[in-house]
């Protein structure tokens, strides 16, 4: 059985360009253009933040919001930008960034992150599915598929509307990382 994952990062918008924890409510600043070049999909899922949404809106996908896909919970630091943060709580901060096991006041860790995309991804159906998708939820998705360590977390990045695949069975995963929509 191969599945095949096309993850999508969304478009940008005011809390990525302000360097803000995401608190699910801030949308996109401007709609990308539906570009038509996303392949064929059995599946189509998304992430629960309106940024994913929107962004799957603009590219003519609908598809089912999954649990598994919303961001990391930031808990307390939710909608405070990192600068903001970093001034009151820079201890712990710096612990969250540098221990995948030390979750965000009231959130989650890197490493319980990681753990739920990767269950999520281990339960994918044979074909193609798109996924909508935050930048940690791809991050999460490429170390549970290479099986890299979860440190790495904050080495990887998934640039606004980029597209990673995915493809594998039987829990061996293939990855192309980061190609423009639209491009091949």
């Amino acid at each position: 059985m191969t599945s095949r994952l096309l993850l999508i990062s969304p478009a940008i918008g005011p809390a990525l360009r302000e360097a803000r924890f995401y608190d699910g409510a801030s949308s996109i600043d401007e709609a990308p253009a539906a570009t038509g070049a996303l392949p064929e999909a059995a599946h189509v899922v998304l992430s629960p933040g309106a940024r994913c949404r929107d962004t799957a809106e603009a590219l003519w996908l609908r598809g089912v919001t999954a649990a598994e896909l919303a961001p990391l919970d930031a808990g307390q630091w939710r909608g405070r930008t990192l600068a903001e943060v970093a001034a009151t709580d820079g201890e712990a901060l710096t612990r969250w960034l540098a221990d995948p096991d030390c979750p965000a006041p009231g959130g989650e860790s890197v490493r319980q992150v990681c753990a739920r995309v990767g269950h999520w991804l281990a339960s994918l159906p044979e074909g193609r599915t798109i996924a909508v998708t935050e930048p940690e939820v791809i991050r999460a998705s490429v170390i549970h598929a290479l099986n890299l360590p979860a440190k790495t977390f904050w080495r990887l990045d998934a640039p606004p509307l980029t597209a990673t695949e995915l493809s594998g069975r039987s829990g061996r995963w293939n990855l192309r990382l980061g190609r423009p929509l639209g491009g091949d």
